[in-house]
């Protein structure tokens, strides 16, 4: 294949084409990937802090420049400490491969099976967390509960999360359409300004939308709250309509034709 290089159209049209539909690929798939984080802020800083040093250097502002020079490397590591969580998710990810890999790819969610159970739940006030494994893999999540394998079903759920059953405080991690597991622990947020009313099992459902990719739904043991997190977000006490619309739309899934025409 070396010798293509010799070919003058190869080296002067084709090799620049393909660098920079490279690059333009890489880059694109970096952004994808911070804009499912929080850190996507910090791109905005670092546009807006380039902008500023170009600014400087253009006009020669050196008192300017040499303040940016001389923050410089406390901004970087104020950047690490402060961006900590997001920063290991893009990493996290990286390292599962799912830098390159499209956005589909799971087999369709029931997600009408869980709204059903989850609407149980919330009416009788018996707490439940429910994982929707996206693009990052959960198995040392999974690892940490019981496997099970099972077909996705309303009734399931609710037998899961009885008061009486050994697996209902824990979360059930849903992957291609199954329940993988059930009685998993996942990681608490550690955010400062979390709300004080949340409890270990909203803490829970923020801190694995935190680490990774994953949607969670949340029924609230206290009140019969329906919440869900993902993006290192959570969106507390969602009314049905806009809890249903919001799991489809982060799930992939199209709502049901009764839904859309506004049968239910």
């Amino acid at each position: 294949m070396g010798f293509l290089k010799d070919l003058p159209i190869v080296s002067e049209y084709v090799l620049p084409a393909l660098d920079i539909a490279l690059l333009a690929f890489l880059l694109f798939k970096m952004y994808e990937l911070l804009e499912e984080t929080r850190a996507i802020q910090l791109l905005r800083g670092a546009v807006i802090l380039a902008l500023i040093y170009a600014l400087a250097w253009f006009l020669r502002l050196s008192t300017l420049l040499w303040i940016l020079e001389l923050i410089a490397p406390g901004i970087f590591i104020g950047v690490a400490i402060v961006f900590q969580p997001e920063l290991r998710s893009i990493f996290i990810r990286i390292g599962q491969r799912e830098l390159f890999s499209g956005k589909t790819g799971q087999k369709p969610f029931r997600v009408e099976a869980v709204l059903n159970a989850a609407l149980v739940l919330s009416a009788s006030k018996r707490g439940a967390l429910v994982v929707f494994v996206r693009k990052v893999g959960l198995k040392n999540i999974v690892d940490t509960g019981t496997r099970i394998n099972a077909e996705l079903s309303s009734s399931l759920i609710l037998t899961i999360f009885d008061h009486d059953g050994p697996l209902h405080d824990g979360a059930i991690v849903i992957q291609g359409g199954r329940i993988s597991a059930a009685g998993c622990f996942l990681p608490l947020s550690d955010q400062p300004d979390i709300r004080g009313s949340f409890g270990t099992r909203h803490r829970a459902a923020l801190g694995i939308a935190e680490e990774t990719d994953a949607v969670v739904l949340a029924v609230s043991e206290e009140t019969g709250a329906l919440s869900l997190a993902y993006d290192g977000n959570m969106f507390y006490d969602l009314e049905e309509p806009e809890l249903r619309r919001r799991l489809h739309e982060m799930l992939g899934v199209g709502l049901p034709e009764a839904v859309e025409s506004g049968v239910v």
